[in-house]
């Protein structure tokens, strides 16, 4: 699926749109939109199907990307429950109290669903960022010949329904963390499979052009630390071939002075590439 980036710095929003050229507003579909929100020790993008409203409680919530306060470490947070949380739902408080609900059929949660890391770079050596996504809503499996990810294709029915009352909690944001589910479920409905991680392309060194390269089969014009390409971590197995184990996943590049293409491919999502380009977007001085 080929889309791409479009950045309003007065705003600091960003608007997805679904096409192939980003020359030609027009042409490409809206998608989604983020904005982003600075925190004390912290950066929010809150990401919604709405350009216009960014509210955690309206029903065009679709989620958050969160960072620390290096900008390294971001988690991504979906307001539908995966399997996974479902799973996990069962054992821990995660409906948020005090929010308001606008829709019975979209419950106001938080759902930890994947972990981006940038490695630091602590000897300041010459090189790109180095990144390393670890998606607890997908299975690694989804990788292998005739594997499926978990692909929800409507609002979750009624999710109060399969939690239990909930404790008195003074916390006004309860999270559901996906992460652990696989640990502290017993249940069928758990996977056992390992979560999907994805790592950046190593670039090549160019010596004629004096920087690092990938092939972006044209869909990336202006060199940036920004850019990179995602490709499967996991070791591969019999049942998936060397080539597809290598294939890029996820690419994203400048391409002009506030847009960028953003092409992705299954098992991701395009909130889960919208959000992990997001992450490229903060700045890394710890990385650099």
């Amino acid at each position: 699926m080929q889309c791409f980036i479009k950045r309003d710095r007065t705003t600091s929003t960003y608007y997805l749109y679904l096409g192939l050229s980003p020359n030609v507003l027009e042409n490409g579909k809206f998608l989604l939109a983020a904005r982003k929100f600075r925190r004390a020790t912290s950066t929010d993008y809150i990401i919604s199907f709405n350009s216009e409203d960014f509210s955690r409680g309206s029903n065009s919530y679709v989620g958050k990307l969160r960072s620390n306060f290096l900008g390294t470490k971001f988690t991504i947070y979906d307001c539908q429950p995966s399997q996974s949380c479902v799973a996990i739902s069962s054992n821990r408080a995660v409906r948020r109290i005090g929010s308001k609900q606008v829709s019975p059929r979209v419950p106001s949660c938080s759902y930890n669903i994947a972990h981006i890391a940038y490695e630091l770079n602590v000897l300041g050596t010459r090189g790109p960022r180095r990144m390393q996504c670890t998606l607890y809503s997908i299975p690694a499996s989804a990788m292998e010949a005739g594997g499926c990810a978990p692909t929800p294709t409507e609002f979750a029915k009624e999710v109060e329904e399969l939690l239990p009352p909930l404790p008195q909690i003074k916390s006004k944001a309860a999270v559901a963390d996906c992460s652990t589910a696989e640990a502290e479920s017993t249940g069928d409905t758990m996977s056992k499979d390992s979560p999907l991680v994805l790592k950046n392309k190593a670039p090549r060194w160019h010596e004629q052009l004096q920087c690092w390269c990938l092939n972006f089969r044209g869909r990336v014009t202006v060199a940036s630390v920004k850019n990179f390409q995602l490709v499967a971590a996991n070791e591969p197995t019999q049942s998936t071939s060397q080539s597809d184990h290598e294939r890029v996943l996820l690419q994203f590049g400048k391409v002009g002075k506030d847009m960028f293409t953003m092409d992705y491919r299954y098992p991701l999502s395009a909130f889960q590439s919208f959000s992990i380009c997001l992450s490229s977007f903060d700045t890394k001085l710890a990385c650099e």
